[in-house]
């Protein structure tokens, strides 16, 4: 068997991953000919058909499904070789980092991060991405696409982390809202309003999940968007309910008309580390990110204050 055609493997790993030519196609930015054509090559050089049609869509054969974790891999350490750097200089690099985070987590990260950049790397760019499901799952092959992931701690994330900031979750409620009347809040009467709530993949809870799971309560669930992000929004001049963590509801409180509540007797904590892939540890431009990110965190509680409603929600109350 003739030695693989390196240029061939992002195609290789493209293709694996979504399993149609034409998505292949767009994501690589090639023509379908040339990509249906890499695919031929790919199917002659390990006599297998790779992708089989089922129905209108596509399986891996069984021996594609154990080239994923290799590819990634070999795709991995390929982009490791191809940044090695004797140094790394901020000042004048004209490097492009890729970070992927929550909808949360970039929100209060964005800002403070490009204070530091504009003053130390002017030509220096991160690109925010995304993490979904798969990357709350930590796969070590996630990070074949990124140089650092930022998400909580508690869900088997892999690679080496480090704590960035904890936070906490609130209440939040439109102005407007009728729960703000009462003289006095529990969190099982907050149970009984309807709920936005954000989703983050299959059998995945969160700390304001775990919140009512622990005393037995279930909420009445109105609206389920993806993250935390645009529950804030989405509460305001309604009846709705959502807790999020408390920086993005102080956030959000400086453009939208909500109002935020805090618990009394509990807390459900929210932890936000850093991760990367163990063969960056001492990689300097890995470490000069890591640094920067860090510094933009270390000021996020000072710089997002809440205003909260005089009236706490009593969680002690709660049977």
């Amino acid at each position: 068997m003739k030695n693989l055609d390196l240029n061939l493997l992002p195609q290789l790993q493209v293709l694996l991953e979504l399993r149609n030519v034409s998505r292949a196609a767009e994501r690589l930015q090639l023509s379908q000919p040339a990509t249906s054509a890499a695919m031929a090559r790919l199917r002659r050089h390990f006599d297998d058909e790779l992708l089989v049609r089922n129905g209108r869509t596509y399986d891996l054969t069984p021996f594609a499904q154990a080239l994923v974790p290799l590819v990634d891999e070999a795709m991995l350490h390929i982009q490791r070789a191809t940044r090695v750097r004797s140094g790394f200089y901020a000042a004048t690099s004209e490097r492009e980092f890729v970070i992927a985070a929550s909808d949360y987590a970039a929100a209060l990260i964005v800002g403070p991060l490009r204070r530091i950049l504009q003053e130390e790397a002017p030509n220096v760019s991160v690109d925010f991405i995304p993490t979904g499901a798969s990357g709350m799952q930590g796969q070590m092959a996630e990070f074949s696409r990124m140089d650092l992931m930022v998400g909580p701690t508690g869900y088997q994330m892999q690679g080496t982390s480090k704590q960035l900031f904890r936070d906490s979750f609130v209440a939040v409620a439109g102005a407007g809202n009728p729960l703000l009347q009462q003289p006095r809040l529990t969190l099982e009467a907050v149970t009984e309003l309807p709920h936005a709530v954000g989703y983050f993949g299959e059998g995945i809870s969160t700390p304001s999940d775990k919140l009512f799971e622990s005393r037995g309560l279930q909420r009445r669930v109105a609206a389920v968007v993806a993250g935390f992000l645009s529950l804030p929004l989405l509460v305001e001049g309604t009846d709705l309910v959502a807790l999020v963590p408390r920086m993005l509801a102080a956030r959000a409180q400086r453009g939208a008309d909500i109002v935020v509540l805090e618990f009394a007797g509990a807390e459900a904590s929210l932890v936000e580390a850093m991760y990367w892939h163990p063969s960056q540890t001492e990689d300097p431009a890995s470490v000069w990110l890591r640094s920067v990110v860090q510094r933009a965190c270390s000021r996020l509680h000072e710089l997002f204050p809440a205003t909260v409603h005089p009236v706490p929600i009593s969680v002690a109350d709660t049977v």
